[in-house]
């Protein structure tokens, strides 16, 4: 039994550092997104203050290996896309942006830097945007790309040691909430070798109860 922990442990392990091997030239970033997340936090309702559904949702990041491109994919739950998704208006998607700053905390707002739906619009340079409203639900999804050259008075250059050091986030606005109903702050993905870590630690505790509970069985027989 422990030859086998060890062996899963060391396939795993190796199955990592390849991993590792060929994606260490991108760097992996990733929001979850809440209403909770806002300064002040927001509490979604209808045009009549009635509740409404919380909304919610994820962004997973790329920045290539040159450091001169940061992609993004979103996918959101309950913002109306199209402004026909609800009968409500207050739903309705109105700008999306990264913002960032030397002063960004999760609990700081901090400015514009790139907009890529709404006003202000960076994505521009080329414009890689793809917008696309779920066919049933509220919601959908959007992806783009910030290239050198774009920026909200700003560059992703002089931008990245915010977006790398933890002092970015991602902020969707709607018609309730023009100063952004649904936010995110923009962190690191741990590397794969920190989950082979992690997976060796778990193996070794695992063997160690193995190995109790057989020394208990032979303590009992």
């Amino acid at each position: 039994m422990y030859r086998s922990f060890i062996g899963i442990a060391g396939v795993l392990v190796s199955a990592l550092t390849l991993s590792s091997a060929s994606a260490r030239a991108d760097i992996f970033l990733h929001a979850n997104l809440t209403n909770s997340a806002e300064n002040p936090a927001a509490v979604p309702t209808t045009a009549i203050g009635a509740p409404r559904p919380a909304s919610f949702g994820t962004v997973d990041f790329i920045l290539n290996t040159a450091q001169t491109a940061l992609s993004f994919t979103a996918t959101i739950f309950n913002i109306d896309f199209t402004g026909s998704q609800t009968a409500d208006i207050n739903d309705n998607l109105i700008a999306a942006h990264i913002h960032a700053g030397p002063l960004v905390t999760p609990a700081t707002n901090g400015p514009v830097v790139w907009g890529f739906f709404g006003a202000p619009f960076n994505d521009n340079n080329p414009n890689d945007l793809v917008f696309t409203p779920f066919a049933t639900g509220v919601g959908g999804s959007i992806s783009g790309k910030w290239d050198a050259p774009e920026g909200n008075g700003t560059t992703l250059v002089a931008q990245l040691a915010n977006i790398l050091g933890g002092q970015s986030y991602i902020n969707f606005h709607t018609m309730q909430f023009p100063g952004g109903e649904l936010r995110g702050n923009i962190g690191a993905v741990p590397e794969p070798s920190t989950c082979a870590m992690l997976i060796m630690g778990f193996a070794g505790v695992s063997f160690m109860a193995y190995r109790r509970r057989n020394q208990s069985a032979l303590q009992v027989a």
